[in-house]
């Protein structure tokens, strides 16, 4: 059989089709998505197992079930702006064939604005809004029968997860703070309480900590959260409204824990994170274990319960098998498989995909760097002993063991891949993730040229090695081709900062304050923010790059690949500069997805080959 060119081996990858489950009716139907449309739209998988296209908009988009009623609230933006609207979708009778825009009732339609679905009840929907200064997010609760409205929070601030009580009359609302990589939970309506934290604050929003995961017990008397509170690792925690009364139902000294509570508060999963992959057992709610699950794969699940606690339906995505959905009774541990991710794989491609291994990386400064390397297969000459690092978003976020066509795609082409958890990740406690905060950015920057260094050591060629990032990881990679331009031979920069100074003078304004505490404040750090930009570096800049951003990104605007592909051009330096008219921050849709991600590791073999 002929050999597969590295443009097929990527289109074959990224036209996988992905899954994500949302909901589950009363009557055991899965309410999902999937992007055979070329953007996330919604099915339902009946309990026959029958798929029924819903939606064709224009953008990705999600949902959730109203319960006791056939309808769906419909939660979709436009060309990835993130400005979210919602609208109401009936499914009796079950649409012939996907709907558009106009095939939906409009719930809320205000296009300057963004509103986030929180929770839905027979009777009301929870959304947050910015739609009062474009910068705060106000909780409403929105009356299903005649649209009236309360608003039940309007403190100012971002606005996380939102859930209601059992009651309907109080919404519990975690938020960001103003600490490094921190939020809090508070409660609005009739029971919300007083408590050393001030009125209807459940933890303290001075606290250093991640405080999210909330439900609902079963008498709404309690929350229950993840918590960091006092802690290197996150625990299960059951909380008192007024935030006195705490109790561990679950911890380890050693790993995150995050729980998915059931609807009616009668069971809830927890989630035991190792290295980047998580196992999960069902838990009663005073913490017992019950039952452990195993979904038959070590990845990346993610949970949704029925709403009488009898079962639960798992999104799971693993290194080497795109998304499966999977049903688990929560009283046997039973497993059925809905979708087979690995169904989709042909055999060519399966035998391909390859399982990382875990590292440490030395740093000078006594640190160790967790890193998954990815490897060939077999050798590809030309480029056999090249590699790509390649660096997640956030800050705070993690590289995971989950299905990525990206790095699968550049292994099938001979690179070996190193996806590391640079200072500042999360999941390997709150001391790391804190190392990267505000003055110690740069720190972060430095363990991109520990993880160089370390490249002979596992027989790679440092002078063939090339940075992938998007986000704040497309930040790294312009950081480490300014900052350290004598390691990287060509980068890959996708909707990078390259000045933390304009960045935050031009991201969304509900945003800014919370990117100025992990990155530092325009009004008192700005001599920091300066030292910290790729942009301020351009005189050492000489490797290529290739840039790919989206028109429509509320998060960077686009202004920031412009100065940097500016740069390049005065200086001649080889570069691509691909934007995208209908994306946001990222590419949701396939078809760019397909224009983009292939011309950009063409751009790399051509420039790592021996």
């Amino acid at each position: 059989m002929p050999q597969r060119t590295p443009e097929e081996i990527v289109r074959s990858l990224l036209d996988l089709r992905a899954w994500q489950a949302f909901d589950i009716d009363e009557e055991g139907r899965v309410l999902a998505g999937h992007d055979d449309l070329g953007s996330l739209q919604l099915v339902e998988i009946g309990t026959d197992g029958t798929r029924t296209p819903l939606t064709a908009l224009p953008s990705r988009c999600s949902g959730r079930y109203v319960p006791g009623r056939r309808q769906v609230v419909v939660e979709h933006d436009t060309g990835g702006d993130e400005r979210m609207q919602l609208s109401l979708l009936d499914l009796d009778p079950l649409p012939a064939a996907p709907v558009g825009l106009d095939g939906l009732t409009p719930l809320l339609r205000d296009p300057e604005s963004m509103h986030v679905l929180g929770d839905v009840t027979a009777d009301h929907l929870v959304y947050s809004t910015n739609r009062r200064n474009k910068v705060d997010m106000d909780v409403i609760v929105r009356s299903l029968a005649d649209g009236s409205e309360q608003v039940v929070h309007d403190y100012g601030g971002y606005v996380g997860a939102m859930a209601v009580s059992h009651d309907g009359g109080s919404v519990a609302i975690t938020s960001l703070t103003l600490q490094p990589a921190s939020t809090a939970v508070a409660v609005s309506g009739p029971r919300a309480a007083d408590g050393p934290f001030g009125p209807g604050a459940v933890t303290d929003p001075e606290d250093h900590a991640q405080n999210h995961g909330v439900g609902w017990t079963a008498d709404d008397t309690a929350l229950v959260i993840d918590t960091n509170h006092d802690r290197e690792y996150l625990a299960v925690v059951r909380v008192g409204l007024d935030g006195t009364d705490r109790q561990v139902l679950a911890a380890d000294d050693g790993h995150d824990l995050t729980h998915w509570l059931a609807p009616d508060g009668s069971a809830m999963v927890i989630g035991t994170l190792d290295d980047g992959a998580e196992t999960l057992a069902v838990h009663e709610v005073d913490g017992t274990h019950r039952l452990d699950v195993d979904l038959g794969r070590l990845g990346v699940p993610d949970v949704v319960w029925a709403a009488d606690g009898s079962r639960f339906v798992v999104t799971l995505t693993t290194p080497t098998v795109p998304t499966s959905i999977l049903a688990v009774d929560a009283r046997t541990g039973a497993v059925t498989t809905l979708v087979d991710g690995a169904a989709q794989l042909d055999p060519d491609t399966a035998a391909a995909l390859v399982e990382p291994t875990s590292h440490r990386v030395p740093t000078p400064d006594g640190e160790q760097v967790p890193c998954f390397v990815f490897r060939p297969a077999a050798p590809v000459p030309g480029v056999d002993g090249a590699s790509v690092l390649l660096v997640h978003g956030g800050p705070e976020g993690a590289s995971t063991r989950m299905f990525n066509p990206v790095v699968q795609a550049l292994v099938g082409c001979g690179l070996t891949v190193l996806v590391p958890n640079v200072r500042g990740s999360v999941g390997y406690g709150k001391r790391w993730y804190s190392l990267d905060d505000v003055d110690l950015r740069l720190d972060s920057v430095a363990d991109l040229a520990a993880l160089h260094a370390w490249l002979p050591s596992i027989g790679l060629d440092p002078a063939r090695s090339a940075l992938w990032g998007g986000s704040y990881g497309g930040y790294m990679v312009l950081a480490g081709v300014t900052m350290q331009p004598e390691l990287w031979a060509a980068g890959v920069d996708i909707v990078g900062i390259s000045s933390l100074v304009t960045f935050l003078e031009n991201t969304s304004g509900y945003r800014r304050a919370y990117r100025e505490r992990e990155y530092g404040r325009l009004d008192r750090d700005r001599e920091l923010l300066v030292r910290a930009s790729p942009i301020t570096y351009l005189d050492q800049l000489r490797a290529p790059l290739f840039v790919i951003h989206g028109a429509n990104d509320p998060r960077v605007p686009l202004s920031e690949a412009e100065q940097i592909v500016a740069a390049l051009a005065e200086r001649g330096i080889p570069h691509v500069l691909k934007v995208y008219d209908d994306e946001g921050h990222g590419l949701a849709k396939r078809a760019n997805r397909l224009d983009a991600y292939p011309a950009a590791i063409r751009f790399l073999l051509d420039r790592l080959a021996g």
